[in-house]
């Protein structure tokens, strides 16, 4: 599995969770959708994800979205 899936595969885990959570818990949770959604928005502009970083120090492939 390369970068580009486990961000694409990370962000839509926390997206199904944050959605749970602010129906099932509190609605405060939606702004974890919120934050997902605008990290997301911002890395499409700037090729730039925390994630992507990070899974490339921990040796992950690189793939063709974050070649890091």
């Amino acid at each position: 599995m390369n970068i580009d899936r486990i961000v694409l595969a990370f962000a839509g885990s926390m997206v199904l969770l944050s959605v749970a959570l602010g129906y099932f818990v509190s609605p405060w949770w939606f702004l974890l959708t919120v934050f997902v959604g605008a990290n997301m928005l911002q890395s499409s502009f700037t090729g730039f994800c925390p994630l992507a970083k990070m899974l490339s120090r921990f040796g992950a492939k690189p793939g063709s979205a974050f070649p890091c």
